[in-house]
């Protein structure tokens, strides 16, 4: 669904010509709703690509110094409540578990938010988590890590501190150190947009440091409409296979990912997550709507004549508070064999 909204290439270039944002004080009392977008002020040197003298980041994939951010803030935004919605608390009694086994460390919980877009993952996990946290935000859109970090959660379940700092770049190559001393690896809407030989890093990665990874809102391939239609079929259809373009994993993200952790000694949990939209909810069905029939139509043209009529009648019954849907997702915690213990 990460896909639906696409950020304009006008905003894309103003971002581009924004530098690196190192961490921001997080101390400081957010201001309501999303953070004020940043100035040259808050840029520093040496929180960009990894370089003499910086800290490594998550890297799955090269890209392009002039690609674009991924996902626009106000789809992102739009999203965060049907996604904490949506997320499977039943996987985190067993997280819960695991983390409260792990050695312990002096400053608490290190956590490595992957793709971490505004921050929503944080914003919804680490008030659920007991002890102290250090988040560690990586995204490739410095503007995005501004929101990020000054919106970030500031105490824990049972008010311990937490604090962030940011990495930038892309959630592509995966680096040997990146994650050195991580305590939890967690990602939304990630799974879907890597490839198998990307997933195959992750999870060795988490692997090699013993590290469980909570990864949440992958999609699932399958939506369901109160009211069906006889298009919905074909424009799901043209849609996933949209998502597989260029080797992309798209709905078969989560059967991929359980299959490479399990065959790196993880146990594996999995749990669905849809979203379940209703009248409430009826910006961001619209929103999805637009681009997941956009997404289809590129992938198969045929369908145009058909799909328009389909999107307009589909946006009416949405203006007028009469369309319910169901968007599949699922959620994946992959508890890796601690170094020197065994998985639970």
């Amino acid at each position: 669904m990460k896909k639906a909204t696409t950020i304009t290439t006008s905003a894309a270039s103003e971002i581009q010509r924004r530098g690196p944002v190192t961490p921001v004080d997080t101390n400081a009392k957010p201001a309501a709703g999303i953070p004020a977008q940043p100035t040259h002020r808050d840029v520093k040197a040496g929180a960009g690509p990894v370089g003499p003298g910086e800290r490594g980041t998550i890297r799955l994939r090269e890209a392009g110094p002039d690609d674009p951010p991924r996902y626009a803030p106000d789809w992102l935004e739009l999203r965060e409540g049907a996604d904490a919605a949506a997320r499977a608390v039943e996987l985190l009694d067993p997280l819960r578990i695991r983390l409260a086994n792990l050695p312990g460390k002096a400053g608490g919980l290190v956590v490595h938010d992957l793709g971490c877009g505004t921050g929503s993952m944080g914003r919804w996990l680490a008030p659920r988590l007991d002890g102290a946290q250090h988040w560690v935000l990586h995204d490739r859109d410095p503007y995005l890590l501004h929101f990020a970090a000054v919106a970030s959660p500031r105490a824990a379940a049972d008010g311990s501190r937490v604090t962030v700092e940011t990495r930038r770049g892309d959630v592509a190559r995966l680096t040997s150190d990146a994650l050195v001393g991580a305590s939890l690896v967690t990602a939304s809407a990630l799974l879907d947009v890597l490839t198998r030989e990307e997933v195959d890093a992750l999870a060795t990665a988490c692997a090699g440091v013993g590290c469980p990874a909570l990864l949440t809102l992958s999609v699932a391939g399958r939506v369901e409409f109160g009211a069906p239609d006889p298009l919905d079929g074909d424009i799901a259809d043209a849609f996933n296979a949209h998502q597989r373009r260029a080797g992309l994993l798209g709905p078969d993200a989560v059967t991929a990912a359980c299959e490479t952790f399990d065959q790196r000694g993880a146990t594996v949990h999995v749990h669905p997550s849809a979203w379940r939209l209703g009248p409430v909810e009826a910006p961001l069905t619209a929103e999805w709507l637009r681009g997941w029939v956009a997404a289809a139509v590129e992938e198969r043209p045929a369908l145009k004549p058909k799909a328009d009529k389909y999107l307009a009648d589909r946006l009416e019954a949405c203006a007028a508070g009469e369309l319910r849907v169901e968007v599949h997702h699922s959620d994946l915690l992959a508890l890796a064999r601690p170094k020197g213990g065994t998985t639970s």
